[in-house]
């Protein structure tokens, strides 16, 4: 699969340490780790200065498309990225499309100093998609789009045959100020009770009768919910946006 596009179907459930535990006893015997298996994921999330992508989201269209930048923790990378998503009778299937450059051209293109086009023509990444680059730039200006929410959390992964993919996000934290691709202090945590952990199944087709075994055993149920909605939804009501 092209590492720059993904099309797959995605679920979501939100879990307790005891039912990771007990779903990791299966996987592991099951899949194989990724290659970036354990890594702290930050995503800044892009919108309008009313959040109208987010509230798009939220009502939950039976289409829906958002742009966000995203890092991994020790590496001066970032990616832009363009995720859609099309509402299925029984799942939504996810599409991801993205474009790879530096921290410091990142800071470049916010700043209005260069488009996402120019900076992908410098190839820092081999087989940059200049249609992909060129989508972003687009994006950007039509909706006059900014750096808006600061999403990051502690993930491990594990891949499996047939792009079978699952990860575990843990110590989720966010702000929606001074949006830069670092941790603070003072950022404001994601959950505040027990059941902590986002675990994210990313598969092309049906998932495997081993893995849905291994789910209803631990009582562990899918859940449609965005991250990015969740929190805007909380900003909106401590009136932080």
């Amino acid at each position: 699969m092209d590492e720059r596009t993904f099309d797959r179907i995605e679920k979501k459930y939100i879990i307790d340490q005891e039912q990771k535990d007990q779903i990791l006893r299966v996987i592991s015997r099951k899949m194989k780790r990724d290659k970036y298996h354990k890594s702290r994921v930050l995503n800044i999330y892009f919108d309008t200065d009313n959040y109208d992508l987010i509230i798009k989201s939220i009502e939950k269209p039976e289409f829906k498309e958002k742009l966000r930048a995203r890092s991994y923790g020790g590496f001066d990378k970032v990616f832009l990225e363009i995720k859609t998503k099309t509402k299925g009778k029984e799942v939504n299937v996810g599409y991801k499309r993205r474009v790879l450059i530096t921290h410091e051209d990142y800071n470049k293109l916010v700043a209005g100093k260069k488009t996402m086009l120019g900076l992908a023509k410098q190839k820092i990444e081999e087989g940059n998609d200049l249609q992909i680059a060129n989508e972003v730039d687009y994006l950007i200006k039509y909706f006059d789009l900014k750096p808006k929410i600061l999403v990051y959390y502690d993930r491990i992964s594990y891949k499996g045959e047939n792009e079978l993919r699952i990860t575990f996000d843990e110590n989720l934290k966010y702000r929606n100020k001074n949006l830069k691709f670092t941790r603070s202090a003072k950022d404001n945590h994601y959950f505040n009770n027990e059941k902590n952990i986002i675990m994210e199944i990313k598969a092309n087709g049906v998932i495997p009768l081993w893995l849905a075994k291994a789910l209803s055993s631990a009582k562990a149920y899918p859940m449609s919910f965005s991250k990015i909605g969740k929190i805007y939804e909380r900003l909106r009501k401590e009136n932080n946006v």
